[in-house]
């Protein structure tokens, strides 16, 4: 398994049911110099995953609201997986109580961002993500 190539800004797997939400997500993403793959929910995500030719993400940005597997049990099955313990993860959601925030956070989140969101905010977050864990792993 191995991360995004040199020339990319990093790798971001998008985990969203909303159709609309990853293709905004990827357009602007893979604009801004990001690697970009998009599943509908968290058992495909998972799969991929756990395939042992698997291109691993550098930043996970994931829902709540999903089907078959929820965000944060999702998050919960990522962060038990040596390989992306350490990979941020940026949870998306529509939900912005404080509650839904602290259960992201305790699931594994590392930043929590509420829909509807501007492509700005989350370009800025994986930027902010992907530093930090850069300097982290020198």
């Amino acid at each position: 398994m191995s991360r995004a190539d040199s020339s990319s800004q990093g790798r971001i797997l998008v985990i969203d049911d909303s159709l609309t939400v990853r293709t905004i997500l990827r357009v602007g993403l893979t604009r801004e110099g990001f690697e970009v793959d998009c599943y509908p929910d968290g058992i495909a995500a998972l799969g991929v995953l756990y395939a042992p030719d698997c291109l691993l993400p550098d930043l996970i940005i994931l829902d709540i609201v999903l089907p078959k597997l929820d965000g944060y049990e999702l998050a919960l099955r990522l962060r038990k997986m040596p390989s992306l313990m350490h990979t941020p993860i940026l949870m998306l959601s529509c939900r912005s109580s404080v509650l839904d925030r602290l259960k992201g956070r305790l699931a594994g989140a590392t930043v929590y961002l509420t829909k509807p969101f501007r492509m700005a905010q989350v370009v800025e977050a994986a930027r902010t993500q992907l530093a930090l864990r850069t300097r982290a792993d020198t």
